[in-house]
């Protein structure tokens, strides 16, 4: 690295140089450490160093020169002999004129936004909202050395989207709870211990809530005893640093290799990493929120600011958190983008999940644009051109584009799919013509601007919301926990409660629930698109009703690993476990193409709709609660031949379904999500034929019936 021209005599300690304005952040080499920051207005900046991050008062103090250390708005400087492990901080200077949009503090002490490493032991919330000095109670940066690191020949694993399953999870409540059994609960070390039981249960990536740092201490509220934080983790403080809770020792540096270790640990099990990352807003909050990053390293650039008369005093409030992060200005682009690729290249992680990623959209007016630059510059990038990217399409501002998000491969997490299938799950007459359309990859969303059934995530459930076993016990949410009288959460959750609110005894609303978590489990795992579960849905983890979890740091969240074991809990994890193993035998129906009206070699179909009777889906019944679909297998280049006839009855009594009949094929029941277990899936090798012409579906059930033959024996039919 190029250190520049020394500023310091030789004599001293660490010798100290103009440094490079590039990279950004705190670079390590074989002889020191490069510090680079960005301030178009700042008209001092001071770096202060602490020989561990815990000290209170920095061990030097270094003032950048304005002639020596600043190349245009690039703030740099080199200190030659500086190791991993210590801590960094900086002290800006500039106009304070917040009409003008300017919020320069002296006194406040402020962390690198790419920091690779965060400490928070010292971090006082209320001491940098206040006037005055914080040293004492500031975050510190973490000098990291991202390189030597043994990766094992670790690379990210490109699955094709068509053959994802994604499994969205919390790192900490994973295992956080007593009943986890690892060594050490709700770190990224605890979930590679317990990799094994995804791996048992199928899926093919995790989609991690933000495991960017993050401020777990910031007490909300206390209410009935409890200390209420920010347990999700959607309002980032370090967007390159490893969140440090996540950490067994963060005060030592290993916050990256900690990370890297879960991420090859994952790899190797063959499970994708997605991160769910939060570039709409920061943790700075509104005029009144602390100051420890970009307020005062440059607020007039890193933030959309409003006020009267022209004034920019305030922020824009896109995103319903404070502020709106301004991503389609360069530097901010260059931000995000920098971070991803970082993530990408030095963490091996897979893709991206953006939370409201609408405002992403924004222009620097915060108007939407056609073609916004920070989206174009993430699809088309070389490095982040093989990674996922997935969009929450819409933002607290009303902006919603479901279908139309920029871009061409960004997925969408699909709400129009949750909430149909929500409805047609609940009861709701008159719905199977939406239906239709979002469990064959909402074509009329996507098709019409070339995109593919891979474009929509579905899912029924997400960590912000009712788990799936709540949709079918409340038909009310039930915040009284989180202290704001429960007018806090969505209120409209096309739930259904089974005909009692709550927990209960009655063995027919128990197995009813049941039922109702296995026609929305077969629903998703058989729909084209990609599906996404929420963790704990596979063994029915109740919240009791709470639809906004995102200060409860306790068992409301934590995985109950007793529960698990349970056998009613084995029972529901055996069926999602079925069910993906199915997905993954028919992957051919869900290779990210829409259906061209194919036939196959035996006379089926491509697709095929039905009622309770063949080619009648009766489109125009406003009190339809039934439809069927035949699945013909036209593909050539499998192991066999499969076609899939699904019946699904939503109404509450029985109803005879007839099917359809082809030469030489023979149907075997494969799903019955009335049945007992282990009736309710069985393997095709375990599947009895059936040989009449109609099947009684049970009310409110789904049955799957299937047909697969060895291509040899097709080959010869």
């Amino acid at each position: 690295m190029l250190k520049g021209r020394p500023l310091a005599p030789s004599g001293e300690e660490f010798r100290i140089y103009s440094g490079s304005a590039h990279p950004l952040g705190a670079t390590v080499d074989d002889e020191g450490v490069n510090f680079s920051i960005y301030s178009a207005n700042a008209t001092s900046v001071q770096l202060l160093l602490f020989r561990d991050p815990s000290d209170l008062e920095p061990f030097k103090v270094i003032d950048l020169n304005v002639v020596g250390n600043k190349s245009f708005f690039l703030w740099h400087v080199y200190v030659e002999g500086l190791k991993p492990g210590a801590g960094y901080a900086y002290r800006v200077d500039g106009p304070r004129d917040p009409r003008n949009g300017h919020r320069f503090d002296p006194e406040k002490v402020l962390v690198d936004p790419y920091s690779k490493g965060n400490y928070l032991g010292l971090w006082d919330r209320g001491a940098a909202c206040r006037p005055g000095d914080n040293l004492h109670q500031s975050i510190r940066g973490v000098v990291i050395d991202t390189r030597g690191y043994d990766w094992e020949g670790d690379q990210p694993l490109r699955r094709p989207m068509a053959e994802t399953v994604i499994y969205e999870m919390h790192v900490g409540g994973f295992t956080k709870s007593p009943t986890s059994g690892v060594q050490h609960p709700g770190t990224f070390r605890g979930l590679v211990e317990k990799i094994p039981y995804l791996q048992e249960l199928g899926v093919t990536a995790v989609e991690l809530l933000p495991v960017f740092s993050f401020d777990c201490t910031d007490v909300i509220k206390e209410f009935d005893g409890n200390k209420l934080v920010n347990y999700w983790g959607y309002s980032t403080m370090g967007y390159f640093a490893p969140h440090q809770a996540y950490c067994i020792s963060p005060q030592t540096g290993s916050h990256v290799n900690e990370f890297r270790d879960m991420v090859k640990a994952l790899h190797k099990a063959g499970i994708e990493v997605i991160l769910d990352v939060v570039f709409n807003h920061t943790d700075e909050g509104n005029h009144q929120g602390p100051m420890f990053s970009f307020k005062g390293l440059d607020n007039n650039t890193y933030y959309y600011l409003t006020g009267a008369d022209g004034s920019r005093e305030y922020y824009y409030d896109y995103t319903g958190c404070g502020n709106t992060f301004n991503c389609n200005h360069p530097i901010g682009e260059k931000f995000i983008l920098d971070c991803l690729r970082y993530w990408v290249q030095e963490m091996h992680v897979d893709g991206f999940r953006f939370d409201e990623g609408s405002v992403l959209t924004r222009g620097e007016d915060g108007s939407p644009l056609p073609h916004p630059p920070v989206i174009w510059s993430i699809e088309l990038d070389d490095v982040l051109g093989s990674s996922k990217v997935i969009a929450e399409a819409w933002d607290a501002a009303g902006l919603y584009q479901i279908g139309y998000f920029p871009g061409a491969r960004w997925a969408e997490w699909n709400g129009k799919y949750r909430d149909a299938i929500r409805r047609f799950v609940k009861g709701d007459p008159g719905v199977i013509g939406e239906l239709a359309s979002r469990i064959t990859g909402s074509a009329d969303l996507y098709e019409w601007q070339h995109e593919e059934p891979v474009n929509s995530i579905n899912f029924i459930t997400a960590h912000d919301g009712f788990t799936l076993y709540d949709l079918c016990a409340y038909n009310e949410k039930h915040n009284w926990a989180n202290g704001e009288n429960s007018n806090d959460g969505v209120t409209e959750n096309l739930s259904w409660n089974c005909g009692v609110e709550g927990e209960t005894g009655d063995q027919f609303v128990i197995d009813l629930r049941k039922r109702q978590v296995k026609n929305f489990a077969t629903l998703l795992m058989l729909s084209m698109g990609v599906p996404m579960m929420v963790g704990g849905d596979e063994f029915m983890r109740t919240q009791k009703g709470n639809n906004n979890t995102y200060c409860q740091d306790n068992d409301l969240n934590w995985f109950d690993w007793q529960k698990i074991a349970s056998p009613d809990s084995q029972e529901m994890i055996r069926f999602w476990k079925l069910l993906m193993q199915k997905r993954s035998d028919y992957i051919h129906h869900f290779k990210g193409k829409y259906f061209t009206g194919k036939v196959s070699r035996f006379g089926v179909p491509e697709i095929s709709w039905h009622g309770p009777q063949l080619n009648q889906p009766n489109w125009d019944d406003p009190n339809a609660r039934c439809l069927a679909l035949t699945l013909g297998d036209t593909a050539e280049d499998t192991d066999g031949l499969a076609n899939v006839h699904v019946m699904m009855n939503m109404y509450w009594e029985p109803v005879e379904f007839r099917l359809p009949r082809f030469d030489g094929l023979n149907w075997r029941r494969t799903i019955d999500t009335a049945q007992p277990s282990p009736n309710d899936i069985l393997p095709l090798a375990e599947a009895p034929v059936f040989s009449g012409d109609s099947y009684l579906v049970t009310g409110r059930s789904i049955v799957a019936f299937t047909t697969r033959i060895p291509l040899t024996e097709a080959s010869s039919a």
